[in-house]
């Protein structure tokens, strides 16, 4: 571990006092050799785990002295464990990097559970694969539970759908929370879940009704949800502002939002999808380091190779870098205070 900081700090030197050929050069020193970690805060198999090991196999060759990427799974808490871990333990000199859920930030700034360890916006970000511009999250619901649309589970009188999610105070509890809220719909939620290995059995055999999850993971781990076979189907669209050319008979819940305080408070909560997969750093790396990895993560994400091998995969593309990631936890933290108040309050029901 002391080699590795007396190594970034010699990078540190070498860039800020050297012309540009040195800084290749003391770029390429610092990583031959060397070998990063990619933490993954959720179990094999699900989007997060998809992109995560996309990105390993590309961004090696990004960086000056090509190091090898490894991607490790540490599922726990919706991702919080996997959080928690890279702000406080990992080593801080470039070496290790994380992919954390996209409501991590927001329960950073929020400030609404305990267990929460870290200063979302002193991660070092390089932002994120894909965004809300080609996906969305769906409500998958089984064709035979009681609600065939979200219209059914909001009038008066309706059914109730049991919807699955992870960990309490993840993604997937979160959204069921706010558009139970929003929306006024009649909605039981089964919490502890370990990953969508878990979640997508429990709906096909009929455990649960439903869950919230992106086009994008879909495509990766059930394309055939897609199929009019299907014995599953989308009945409402979270982190849209307008429908997916997919799915233009599906409604958004901003559309559904039952009164123009509640629209509000679903387009808060959404920011976080414009993260849709976080790929962090520890805090305090050192600033060359920083913008090397940064510069290599969307230079992968945007190479063409990458691209093709997602589409192979069915995952979308569409990259986010730091800059941005940074001004979408300035609009959380910005928010009007009845509105992050009211988010507190909905929230804190999983926490």
């Amino acid at each position: 571990m002391r080699h590795m900081r007396l190594g970034a700090a010699a990078l540190l030197a070498a860039v800020v006092a050297g012309p540009q050929a040195a800084r290749a050069d003391a770029a390429a020193d610092f990583y031959k050799g060397k070998q990063i970690t990619l933490t993954i805060g959720y179990g094999p198999g699900g989007g997060y785990d998809v992109y995560a090991r996309l990105l390993a196999r590309h961004m090696g060759r990004k960086i000056p002295g090509e190091p090898g990427m490894v991607a490790q799974n540490m599922p726990g808490a919706g991702s919080l464990r996997a959080a928690n871990y890279i702000y406080n333990n990992a080593p801080r000199d470039g070496t290790a990097l994380a992919t954390i859920s996209r409501n991590m930030p927001m329960m950073g700034v929020l400030g609404d559970n305990k267990n929460v360890m870290f200063d979302a916006r002193k991660f070092t970000w390089l932002g994120s694969p894909s965004s809300v511009r080609e996906d969305a999250n769906l409500l998958w619901v089984r064709k035979d539970a009681p609600a065939k649309r979200i219209e059914d589970i909001i009038r008066p009188g309706g059914p109730e759908l049991i919807l699955g999610s992870s960990a309490e105070g993840s993604t997937s509890s979160d959204v069921i929370l706010v558009v139970r809220e929003a929306l006024g719909a009649r909605i039981k939620m089964i919490s502890g879940y370990p990953d969508s290995n878990a979640l997508n059995p429990a709906i096909e055999r009929g455990e649960i009704h439903g869950r919230f999850v992106g086009i994008s993971a879909i495509s990766a781990s059930r394309p055939y949800w897609f199929d009019k076979e299907s014995i599953v189907a989308p009945i409402l669209q979270f982190a849209r502002t307008t429908r997916h050319p997919m799915f233009p008979d599906v409604p958004t819940a901003q559309e559904m939002a039952k009164d123009e305080a509640s629209r509000v408070l679903v387009a808060a909560s959404e920011i976080p999808y414009m993260l849709a997969r976080p790929f962090v750093g520890p805090p305090d790396v050192p600033a060359p380091v920083a913008k090397i990895l940064q510069t290599a993560f969307m230079a992968a994400a945007n190479d063409p190779e990458f691209v093709e091998d997602a589409k192979k995969l069915r995952v979308e593309v569409s990259p986010v870098g730091p800059e941005e990631a940074l001004r979408m936890l300035d609009l959380i933290a910005n928010a009007p205070a009845d509105v992050k108040e009211k988010l507190r309050a909905v929230l804190g029901e999983a926490r």
